[in-house]
């Protein structure tokens, strides 16, 4: 159930680039990172944005939320700074240009629908559809395709409406005692949990009942293993200089 990259690099460049940013995505590739896991949300004029906070003033410079402006207004805002110098003038990127990107350096996506509160519906279905349009191709070819995901049930519940074809993962941060029967009403191909709230037991019941299992945030090479011997089958990692991408 788990036919995906095993070592994602967490917002693109992990610890070492401004997350979330076309530079962070040239850098988790400069580590040899072709699988990685960005956030979805959408601006005011509905364009998907690759932002993980609905507030900007953390890693956007500025006030307000994410929905408060364009794409072309968040594009135009400043990313990078922040985390250094090198990185001014990093904007935020939308969603096709981060495909248009991966695509372009065959880099796989796990792709975290992230709706800012009150659009959870809204984001799902434009995030499924964007994905959907922008893989056609790879659709009929029966290509490898990115997987969706996200804690929210009704942004899953709306990208499964929007493009069933593609294949969804639910995020939890602890896995829920209802897990079985939750994960099968939404359809989802696997769960995608805090590694830290994770058991060896727990892991092998949801391996048993036909799932994937994937793990954040990942930071040590023996935590790795740990989760890989218990039947993990991928993680992401802000640490994209200490582990090895696989």
């Amino acid at each position: 159930m788990w036919p995906y990259p095993r070592t994602l690099a967490h917002r693109g460049g992990g610890t070492l680039a401004p997350e979330n940013t076309l530079a962070a995505l040239r850098c988790g590739l400069a580590y040899g990172y072709r699988a990685v896991e960005f956030d979805v949300m959408l601006a005011s004029d509905g364009v998907p944005v690759v932002v993980h906070d609905p507030e900007l003033g953390r890693t956007v410079a500025g006030s307000g939320q994410v929905s408060d402006y364009t794409a072309a207004q968040l594009g135009a805002m400043e990313a990078g700074a922040w985390f250094g110098p090198q990185f001014a003038g990093e904007g935020v990127p939308t969603f096709e240009a981060v495909v248009d990107y991966c695509k372009a350096q065959r880099i796989w996506m796990n792709i975290e629908i992230k709706p800012a509160p009150g659009f959870d519906v809204a984001t799902g279905e434009a995030v499924a559809r964007a994905t959907r349009d922008y893989f056609a191709k790879e659709i009929a070819a029966g290509e490898l395709l990115p997987l969706l995901s996200s804690f929210s049930i009704a942004a899953l519940e709306a990208a499964r409406q929007a493009a069933p074809e593609l294949a969804r993962g639910w995020l939890v941060e602890q896995i829920p005692d209802d897990w079985a029967n939750t994960a099968k009403q939404l359809e989802v191909v696997a769960l995608h949990c805090d590694h830290q709230q994770l058991t060896r037991a727990l892991a092998l019941e949801v391996k048993k009942a036909g799932l994937g299992l994937f793990c954040y945030t990942v930071n040590t090479p023996e935590r790795a293993s740990e989760l890989l011997a218990w039947g993990v089958d991928g993680f992401c990692t802000d640490r994209i200089d200490l582990i090895k991408p696989s």
